[in-house]
């Protein structure tokens, strides 16, 4: 493919090339502030991010880019801005976004490195979303990943800190290897690293059982070989994509990571990484690379049962915590498990009701992560009795907490009760009906530790009650932002929902959704 850049193709990275800048703006602009006056970085962070933002979506609606039939590699293949780079880009802008504004009331947070390692891990997810090629995705995934790594062990004059660094560094390097040695083989395979490419090759193989009707046993049995090294890919892939959206049983880093991660940092990591985790897993299995996708295949089967015994234990796991961020921590884990019910449909409505979830999930674990932000800036823990009270200590923060908790249940008519419809919807009309059941059934089990916590907010007494409770005016646009989208996504929902359901058109070029 020949590289001949465009205006066109710098206004697809536009984006990704203004976050850049960002980066470089951040570090100036520190450096011209006294020492006292730092969290205005995380503000002018929060401020970028907005107009990037403002740029994405107008580039969309007003110059045409990413087109509705946007989907052609560019910059030598690498990349694709179609309308599915477009969705995730915004979650993962929005993700930003709302972390800047709560990240400033840390006063541990109040330096420009915290942004920066923000912003750079932002970059590597986009480009993860937009990724066509094998090559750009280990490139954009490493960029992200270490990132993350740092951001988790920020806080080095804590143990837990310290400890959730090394935990998702140690297990992040693992995941990358089987990851890394999949492509690899791949590769091997194909001779490709377009994704488009290596469908294609892939799907013009015949099938072993086409070469046994034939007679020719040679081909039979280097066909057999063959699949099974694609099914050691797709493992491989698997472990690697499973890690970044903490899905069973690679969840084991998630809930020591969310709780010595700084609080800011972890509301980030439980949505951006995820979403981008998604995004690659959705492009590469609706590729073709590992096959046509359906129940004929191996790996098909495998994802099934890890979405059942991620939605189980997760939600059983969360029943028996006591720290609020360990319990999120499962929590996110059951939420892999929903979101994956779409993505084993194998669908074009499968695929846009997960990215509607994962859209809608940026607000409500955030504004959930963001409360916490400001109530443990004041308790110094994360515990479920820090919450006690709460209503009387500050009726705004108590609402914009069950918001987003009668938001994760699924409750109507928050943006998490339209989200599981969907998804249960999509995987009814698949023909799976029995999965959707099984999502609803854990719909039910979340129940219980939700509602505990409101129960605590709402009807339990607590020796803190005249403590206040100091909430910045950036906390409050963030936590203002959240729980309106998480309304207006429960009420107005036609709009994003038809947006994810047009984008999901482009994964099924080669899958036949």
């Amino acid at each position: 493919m020949s590289f001949e850049p465009t205006t066109e193709w710098f206004l697809a990275l536009a984006p990704e090339i203004s976050l850049a800048i960002l980066l470089i703006a951040i570090q100036v602009y520190s450096r011209m502030l006294p020492a006292g006056r730092q969290r205005q970085v995380g503000v002018m962070t929060a401020w970028g991010a907005f107009v990037i933002l403002l740029l994405t979506l107008g580039l969309w609606l007003f110059a045409g880019i990413p087109g509705a039939t946007a989907g052609s590699p560019i910059w030598g293949g690498m990349v694709k801005n179609d309308m599915v780079t477009l969705v995730f880009r915004v979650i993962f802008l929005f993700a930003l976004m709302i972390t800047a504004l709560f990240s400033v009331d840390t006063p541990r947070l109040q330096n420009v490195e915290f942004y920066a390692l923000l912003i750079l891990a932002t970059i590597g997810f986009s480009l993860m979303g937009a990724a066509s090629d094998l090559i750009m995705l280990y490139v954009a995934l490493e960029t992200a990943s270490i990132s993350s790594y740092i951001l988790a062990g920020f806080f080095k004059n804590e143990d837990r800190s310290t400890e959730a660094g090394m935990k998702y560094f140690i297990y992040g390097a693992f995941a990358t290897a089987v990851l890394l040695y999949g492509l690899s083989l791949i590769y091997g395979l194909t001779g490709q690293t377009s994704y488009d490419a290596i469908g294609a090759v892939v799907q013009r193989w015949p099938t072993p059982q086409q070469a046994l009707q034939a007679g020719d046993m040679r081909a039979f049995g280097i066909l057999q070989n063959i699949n099974a090294l694609l099914l050691i890919a797709a493992v491989a892939a698997v472990v690697g994509f499973g890690f970044k959206i903490a899905a069973v049983p690679y969840h084991f880093w998630s809930p020591d990571v969310y709780e010595g991660s700084p609080t800011a940092f972890t509301a980030f990591v439980s949505t951006a990484s995820k979403a981008a985790g998604f995004a690659v897993f959705i492009r590469i299995f609706t590729a073709g690379v590992f096959g046509v996708p359906g129940e004929n295949n191996t790996w098909w089967v495998m994802l099934v049962a890890m979405t059942i015994i991620t939605m189980t234990l997760g939600n059983l796991a969360a029943i028996y915590q006591r720290n609020l961020k360990r319990m999120l921590a499962y929590s996110s884990i059951a939420q892999a498990g929903y979101a994956m019910i779409g993505l084993v449909t194998m669908t074009q409505s499968g695929a846009g009701a997960t990215m509607f979830y994962l859209l809608l999930y940026v607000f409500t674990n955030v504004a959930a992560f963001g409360v916490i932000v400001l109530v443990s800036n004041v308790s110094q823990s994360d515990q479920m009795e820090d919450f006690y009270g709460l209503n009387r200590r500050s009726p705004w923060l108590a609402m914009a907490m069950m918001i987003a908790l009668l938001s994760l249940s699924g409750i109507p008519p928050t943006a998490g009760f339209v989200g599981k419809f969907f998804l249960f919807q999509a995987t009814i009309e698949a023909g799976y009906w029995w999965l959707a059941l099984w999502g609803l059934l854990n719909a039910f089990v979340a129940l219980y530790y939700y509602l505990t916590i409101v129960k605590y907010m709402y009807l339990y007494d607590s020796d803190q009650e005249k403590i206040h409770i100091p909430v910045s005016l950036s906390a409050k646009i963030g936590l203002g932002i959240s729980a309106i989208a998480i309304l207006v996504l429960g009420i107005y929902v036609s709009p994003a929902y038809e947006w994810t359901l047009q984008a999901a058109g482009a994964f099924y070029t080669l899958a036949g959704g």
